[in-house]
């Protein structure tokens, strides 16, 4: 990073780069003052049109009035405009995300076995944090984008949704059609057809999850999105 940098970025030291997505890059900070650990996800937002960039401010001003044990917090967001940069700094999960668990038992094959108990602790749990979402007091709050990548563990194992709400925004702004995101493997059915993303296109993307638990693959695979979208509307 520039040595000129505000203040507010100033309070947190960059430990390493977490991963890096479509639309931004993750790293893990630790809070000066207090040694805390925490992510910030890094988006640019230089290119957005003027009612996208409010948008994505106004998304996140509502992700942090979301306090439930099953979400991952948001503590804070810092706006830096001369690197034309949203920062959003979130709870740090030292547990991972389920790709992790999944990308181990492929590599292993039958030496990794998750556990049926541990499939329906990802299951109430998720669930718990799509119910308070989705029936939040101030709007409607539809994930989009659930996938293993996007539900991390605690260090007590605790499951934790996280990337809530963002997809709506990031996604119509890249140029995606608006009914069609997310994760592809995880397309409902109503999505495909064209209709709007609901709540239920949120809960069969949860099942696809508990699925691919179960079987370290997504229940419907295809060479393209159109041999895919087929698969799927035929169940």
């Amino acid at each position: 990073m520039s040595k000129k940098v505000s203040a507010k970025l100033e309070d947190y030291e960059v430990l390493g780069v977490i991963g890096t997505g479509t639309f931004g890059t993750c790293y893990k900070v630790k809070k000066k003052s207090s040694g805390h650990l925490y992510v910030w996800k890094a988006i640019k937002y230089g290119s957005m049109k003027e009612d996208k960039k409010q948008l994505l401010v106004s998304e996140v001003n509502l992700l942090s009035q979301l306090k439930h044990p099953n979400i991952v917090r948001y503590h804070d967001r810092i706006i830096h405009k001369e690197y034309a940069t949203l920062y959003i700094v979130m709870e740090c999960c030292e547990g991972g995300d389920l790709s992790l668990i999944i990308n181990k038992c492929k590599r292993l094959g039958t030496k990794c076995l998750v556990t049926e108990a541990f499939v329906w602790h990802v299951l109430y749990q998720t669930a718990r944090a799509l119910q308070a979402c989705h029936w939040h007091h101030s709007a409607t709050i539809l994930h989009r984008d659930i996938k293993p990548a996007n539900v991390f563990l605690d260090s007590s194992g605790n499951v934790k949704l996280g990337d809530f709400g963002l997809a709506r925004v990031l996604e119509s702004e890249s140029g995606y059609a608006n009914t069609i995101v997310g994760t592809p493997y995880y397309m409902s059915p109503e999505v495909i057809k064209g209709n709007k993303y609901n709540r239920m296109s949120d809960i069969w993307s949860l099942g696809c999850l508990a699925y691919e638990l179960c079987t370290s693959s997504p229940p419907f695979t295809g060479s393209n999105i159109k041999e895919l979208a087929r698969k799927i509307l035929d169940g």
